[in-house]
């Protein structure tokens, strides 16, 4: 469950902007504030079911977006791309060649 709330937490991040404001609204209470469905629910005057229907709409939704415009993706990468070049400049002599290959990798992300 921890692994699928940080995954619904990044592509919100990244894709917010494409929600409605009643979307932005529900996700951000379910994901980041850990209200529950029924909390959700009273809070709008609509049924649990009617929350869930819209949340998982909204996570499909997201899903998508990240399948067409690869955002998360990049930024995995480009994050363990830069743990590796900061890793090999704590090595005594890195190698040249090795940084600047991890270099051209994040040059070539976008």
């Amino acid at each position: 469950m921890i692994e699928k709330t940080t995954r619904m937490n990044y592509l919100y991040d990244f894709y917010n902007s494409l929600l409605t404001p009643k979307q932005k609204s529900y996700m951000s209470l379910y994901y980041l504030d850990d209200f529950s469905l029924g909390e959700i629910a009273e809070e709008y005057g609509v049924s649990r079911q009617a929350v869930y229907d819209n949340i998982k709409r909204t996570e499909a939704m997201l899903e998508e977006y990240e399948e067409k415009l690869l955002l998360l993706q990049k930024f995995q990468e480009r994050s363990g791309l830069i743990k590796k070049m900061k890793k090999m400049l704590m090595e005594e002599k890195p190698s040249k060649q090795d940084l600047l290959e991890a270099i051209s990798k994040l040059d070539n992300l976008d």
